[in-house]
């Protein structure tokens, strides 16, 4: 069969899920494979027209289809029953275990199928979840801005490989260390090459348009936002102006209140005294010193005073006790003072009272008055 568009479109729609059908259509897509660029775009409006039940029986044969399989894989998946779904996610581990594509496009192929899971999943208020997948709670002046969001985030992710894809077929068409190849060959290469690059510019330019309508609706809100700050600083600052001024206004009053009063009241006021004054505080109490006073006169008694309140024990009554050291030995005498305080001094020997009887080791003016004493 000579290859047209009516002999491809015939194959196409002849396709079923049985293997043979699918293979049948692959070797006759591949002996015709110097016509692959128009046979891909005749698979993808196929594709576009086809139930979900066809299109999983078409990405069978798209095995070469590199630069659209990720579009494709898209359209295929999208609406497509759950049973479908299943199937085509098969297809595509097939495609990542056997290596058909290379890993970006391998990998924008699974973005794309993802986004399409998230935006069929449950929708999550608010910000949160998949990046604003729930409008309905969100203020109006924020819609547009959500929706163009939706819309780059889908479009952004599988431009990336696009335009690697458009920049490795230029490179590759381009090498001048490949050879050239016949003329016809190479024209449809470069047609080929020329849809690829002109697809990827529509994809680059779609993103650029709706990041700018982004930026404008973001600039949109930000002016609206200022706008509406500015006129609630002037309201606050109408405000405080008047507080201030009330406030003036209730001193005045209350200042003629107190006016009103008369001085009578003011007078009885007065000598009842401020209540709401604090009383002055007591002064600080002075420190008494530590230290006692000195004494009127001299501090030691005289030596007068001393012998007199001194009883004294005559040698002749000590000398007639010769017999009674034992007793004196645990006699203890006593000196009392003539204040009559019990400070004491104990005599515990005849040693001692000998020693005192002698004036041994006494001074010399009480001495003399011992003596005096005895010879009376």
């Amino acid at each position: 069969m000579a290859y047209n568009d009516d002999s491809v479109l015939a194959r196409l729609s002849s396709l079923n899920e049985s293997h043979d059908s699918i293979a049948t259509a692959a070797q006759w897509i591949m002996f015709h494979r110097r016509h692959a660029d128009r046979t891909v775009q005749l698979w993808m409006q196929r594709l576009k027209d086809s139930s979900s039940t066809k299109r999983l029986s078409l990405m069978y044969l798209a095995n070469a289809f590199s630069p659209v399989v990720a579009e494709a894989s898209s359209i295929a998946y999208k609406g497509a029953p759950a049973e479908i779904q299943a199937k085509l996610r098969r297809v595509i581990d097939v495609w990542k275990d056997r290596t058909i594509f290379e890993p970006p496009i391998q990998k924008a192929i699974e973005s794309r199928l993802d986004e399409l899971d998230k935006a069929r999943g449950t929708p999550r208020s608010g910000f949160g979840g998949s990046p604003f997948s729930n409008t309905s709670s969100l203020p109006a002046e924020f819609a547009s801005v959500v929706s163009t969001h939706q819309k780059i985030t889908k479009l952004a992710g599988p431009l990336q490989t696009i335009t690697s894809v458009a920049t490795q077929e230029y490179d590759k068409q381009m090498d001048p260390e490949v050879a050239v190849p016949s003329a016809p060959v190479y024209a449809a290469r470069l047609n080929g090459l020329l849809k690829t690059l002109a697809n990827a510019e529509n994809a680059v330019a779609e993103c650029v348009k709706a990041r700018e309508s982004l930026v404008s609706g973001l600039e949109k809100l930000l002016d609206n936002t200022k706008t509406a700050l500015a006129d609630e600083r002037k309201v606050a600052g109408q405000l405080y102006e008047r507080k201030v001024e009330i406030e003036g206004k209730k001193q005045q009053v209350e200042l003629a209140i107190m006016q009103a009063l008369g001085p009578s009241e003011n007078s009885v006021e007065a000598g009842s005294g401020d209540i709401g004054s604090p009383h002055p505080e007591p002064g600080r109490p002075e420190m008494e010193a530590l230290t006692p006073p000195p004494l009127e006169g001299d501090a030691t008694p005289k030596a007068s005073e001393a012998l007199d309140s001194l009883t004294v024990i005559e040698p002749a009554t000590i000398n007639s006790i010769p017999n009674e050291e034992t007793a004196i030995t645990h006699h203890q005498s006593t000196i009392l003072t003539s204040s009559g305080s019990n400070k004491r001094r104990r005599l515990d020997g005849a040693e001692e009272i000998v020693y005192l009887a002698d004036g041994a080791g006494t001074d010399a003016q009480v001495a003399d008055l011992m003596k005096g004493d005895s010879d009376e």
